[in-house]
């Protein structure tokens, strides 16, 4: 009985053209066969605004030792894309912050290892002014880095950053914008 229930955490939502949930599938498999699956993405911010990156581990079986945002994972069978994030950035990260999901997209990429992404992505951003206490398994390194500075980065360093990350700074950069709001949550 215990199998089942370790085999049903495995599971990631595979989503139909209108994003709805239209099964389940294991990681391994839905990166071989290039499914449709739910994704997050955390962009965590301090109060400079400025960004929290992760180099991903080398151990990652693709877009190893690339820079990305603050983490980023895929939910699991039953649970939701909120909860998602909250645990990818307590996994990856080592704390928790509010989250607030900003907009979802799409997209498809063929990795030169064979694997394949495609990924309804659902981005979340929050705050937090501490440094944190990263998972090795996960995370090679961290920094913070200014919005422009990252921009420059991608433009000099493509090679050096996930294309999710690429594609976010590229095409939603205005929907990571400091909401001044937030400055309750961090007093």
């Amino acid at each position: 009985m215990k199998r089942k229930k370790q085999d049903s955490e495995d599971l990631i939502p595979l989503v139909g053209m209108d994003n709805e949930i239209v099964g389940f599938e294991k990681k391994e498999k839905i990166h071989i066969k290039g499914l449709r699956h739910s994704a997050v993405s955390i962009f965590i911010f301090n109060l400079k605004n400025d960004l929290m990156l992760q180099k991903r581990s080398s151990k990652k079986y693709h877009s190893s030792s690339l820079w990305t945002n603050t983490c980023c994972s895929h939910p699991k069978k039953n649970e939701s894309v909120l909860k998602a994030a909250h645990r990818c950035l307590i996994e990856e990260m080592g704390f928790d912050c509010f989250l607030e999901q900003r907009f979802s997209f799409t997209y498809h990429e063929f990795f030169s290892n064979g694997l394949i992404e495609n990924e309804l992505d659902h981005v979340f951003i929050g705050f937090y002014e501490k440094s944190p206490i990263i998972n090795f398994k996960e995370v090679d390194n961290w920094k913070w880095i200014s919005l422009n500075e990252l921009i420059e980065n991608i433009h000099i360093y493509p090679n050096s950053y996930t294309i999710w990350l690429k594609i976010i700074i590229k095409n939603h950069l205005n929907q990571l914008k400091y909401i001044k709001k937030y400055d309750s949550y961090h007093k």
